[in-house]
């Protein structure tokens, strides 16, 4: 009866200071996007992997991404993907950075979720033709 009461104790703590430490990563802003599962579930995903960016969300009309912040490199990461799909990098207008692509342009949303992480929004409109 003592190991297993030893090993629920470990367990609880265990679990205490997991919880604690994405308390602290994420602080305030944990809710600020909904359900915060999916978006925790991408940032353990990017600590984990070598990608620089997770899908968190996709519907019919947009796609979601989490990506971490990386010092003064902005958002060097969104450039690149769309760079990937064959868009240029125009400018940065407020929380939207401008790209074209055959005469059309496309704007991705960014807004910093933390302070460690920021997200992007893609309307599917621009990845569909």
């Amino acid at each position: 009866m003592g190991k297993m009461k030893n090993l629920v104790i470990t367990i609880v703590i265990i679990f205490a200071l997991v919880s604690g430490l994405v308390m602290s990563t994420f602080g305030s802003a944990i809710y600020q996007e909904g359900n915060p599962l999916p978006i925790l579930v991408s940032a353990i995903k990017l600590q984990f992997s070598q990608s620089n960016y997770a899908q968190f969300s996709k519907t019919e009309k947009r796609s979601r991404y989490l990506s971490e912040k990386q010092g003064n490199d902005g958002y060097l990461v969104v450039e690149e993907f769309m760079k990937s799909k064959g868009w240029s990098f125009q400018e940065k207008m407020g929380s939207g950075l401008i790209f074209t692509k055959n005469g059309e342009d496309a704007v991705v949303e960014v807004r910093q979720y933390s302070k460690y992480y920021f997200i992007w929004e893609i309307q599917k409109a621009f990845f569909s033709k």
